[in-house]
């Protein structure tokens, strides 16, 4: 698979809200974005809260932006709080470094990333690798 198709984003949408049904999670919110950055489909479950869309793109945006899942931005984050709190200034505030936004990688390498928002960022990111592995892609969530 070369690009991440519509079709696809939707097979990873639907398998990840359906683990934060089974989880018993709080609402989420489910951003995938193309290996170029472009929205593919973002989703909010009823109930959710505001910024949670936001906060989802951020999360995968941050991903995708810095070529690590939003786990090890998160890491950098605590390590190097001046460079990514720089990098997140020249990117106007659309990082948001904590796990939820994993990278998507099939066999042609990079095709997007995942975000998701709504309960614990741990929950986050088990829903989103849920999603990409279901749709037999492999996950990077750093």
């Amino acid at each position: 698979m070369a690009e991440l198709t519509l079709d696809v984003a939707r097979r990873i949408l639907d398998a990840a809200l359906a683990k934060g049904v089974e989880k018993k999670l709080k609402p989420l919110v489910i951003t995938i974005l193309d290996a170029r950055g472009c929205v593919k489909v973002t989703a909010a479950q009823d109930g959710t809260s505001l910024m949670r869309a936001e906060i989802a793109h951020g999360k995968a945006y941050g991903a995708l932006a810095m070529g690590m899942g939003s786990r090890a931005l998160f890491q950098r984050a605590q390590e190097q709080a001046y460079f990514v709190g720089a990098v997140n200034a020249l990117a106007q505030g659309r990082l948001v470094p904590v796990p939820g936004g994993v990278l998507v990688h099939g066999d042609s390498g990079l095709l997007g990333a995942v975000g998701v928002s709504g309960d614990t960022s741990d929950n986050d990111e088990i829903c989103a690798i849920a999603g990409i592995e279901a749709a037999g892609l492999k996950a990077n969530a750093g």
